[in-house]
């Protein structure tokens, strides 16, 4: 197959496999426009027996999981104007879906967090923040927490949207587009930061408690220096595990920020785990699950470099990502293996699949929401 660099054109072309299995579509709906070209992490958002979907220029619904049914749906641009020369066509989602405390978040290009009703879609309310929200918000210990372009994490009330405090960080003169989504759990929040280093703040007040190296800045470009964490750490019973464009994967103890284990991979890609290992697509599109506790690899898979595969979810006894070209691939997740294939939409898949119970959510870059069944 081909390989994918700036200077080679060659086709790629995919791995032959024999399916040992149909991807089952349940229900297929779609939601506008979707995001088409543009950078977006606009992930669908699961509660109950509801998804929650949203697209770029600002509409949101809501889906009945068993049938795609919509329950609701909402439209978040302000003052919409037919003038073609009105620049208020889009509302330029850009991060979320968070559902937390009876309300759908979301971020927006534009600098705003808007809230709307769970179960009506009604708008709660709007806050302008000083950045571009473009990851996801985070919920915990009573509030809401948005991780902004220009540096700052605020941390929202989420009934009113009011600001309880900020911190700031120094961002480097290059940085890769798109945020760190923070995590929250046992008082702190967890977020990456454009500098390399994983911090803790303590959530009800900001204050940092550690931060540690993920990675180091090398090189003597900008380019080459480029060493943002970008994905969300993630947690796992006394580990936090995040990992660095340009650096490393790195499980470090929650507590005092000492560094368990580090391992060379790169990504800006969203990582996923299980009970044994964890699962990486890095930059060049290479997947591989590792060993939690020591970070020994278990495997590795790169018929699909070059795809830019979304990141991996788990689904069941599989692993679950979508390509470029709207692929969707099941590997096994205990060998590597690639199981089956099913293509989608040719826009392409920009966000990893979404665990619904017994079901995957996957959207493509023009609008296309699939359930699937994940296979027994």
């Amino acid at each position: 197959m081909g390989c994918s660099s700036s200077d080679d054109e060659e086709e790629l072309v995919l791995p032959e496999i024999a399916n040992q299995f149909e991807t089952n579509i349940v229900w297929q709906e779609s939601i506008g426009n979707g995001v088409e070209h543009y950078f977006s992490r606009l992930s669908p958002a699961v509660y109950k027996d509801t998804v929650y979907v949203a697209n770029r220029e600002g509409q949101v619904k809501a889906l009945k999981l068993e049938n795609g049914d919509t329950l609701w749906k909402s439209d978040v641009r302000q003052d919409v104007s037919f003038w073609p020369w009105a620049d208020n066509d889009s509302a330029k989602l850009s991060g979320g879906i968070l559902q937390a405390y009876g309300k759908i978040y979301l971020g927006s290009e534009h600098g705003y967090v808007i809230a709307l009703d769970r179960e009506t879609g009604e708008e709660v309310w709007r806050k302008n923040v000083p950045g571009e929200a473009l990851s996801k918000p985070a919920a915990g210990d009573g509030l809401v927490f948005v991780n902004l372009a220009s540096g700052k994490l605020l941390a929202l009330h989420p009934d009113t949207g009011e600001e309880r405090w900020r911190f700031e960080q120094e961002v480097p003169a290059l940085t890769l587009r798109g945020q760190s989504a923070p995590t929250v759990a046992n008082g702190g929040v967890l977020v990456g930061l454009e500098t390399g280093k994983l911090s803790v703040l303590i959530s009800d007040s900001g204050y940092s408690a550690w931060s540690a190296e993920i990675a180091v800045a090398k090189g003597a470009s900008e380019f080459e220096r480029l060493v943002d964490v970008d994905t969300q750490p993630l947690i796992s019973g006394p580990y936090a595990y995040a990992i660095a464009y340009n650096g490393n994967l790195a499980a470090v103890d929650i507590r005092s920020g000492n560094i368990v284990w580090k391992r060379e991979y790169s990504s800006y890609r969203d990582i996923a785990m299980d009970a044994q290992s964890i699962y990486v697509v890095d930059s060049n599109g290479v997947i591989y699950a590792l060993d939690k506790d020591s970070g020994i690899e278990r495997w590795s898979q790169p018929a699909l470099r070059g795809w830019y595969l979304t990141g991996p979810a788990v689904a069941g006894e599989y692993l679950a990502l979508g390509d470029q070209e709207g692929n969707l691939h099941w590997l096994n997740k205990v060998t590597g293996e690639l199981v089956s294939r099913e293509d989608f939409d040719s826009s392409g898949f920009f966000v990893e699949p979404v665990v619904a119970n017994d079901k995957l959510i996957l959207y493509t870059r023009d609008g296309e929401v699939s359930a699937v069944q994940i296979p027994n």
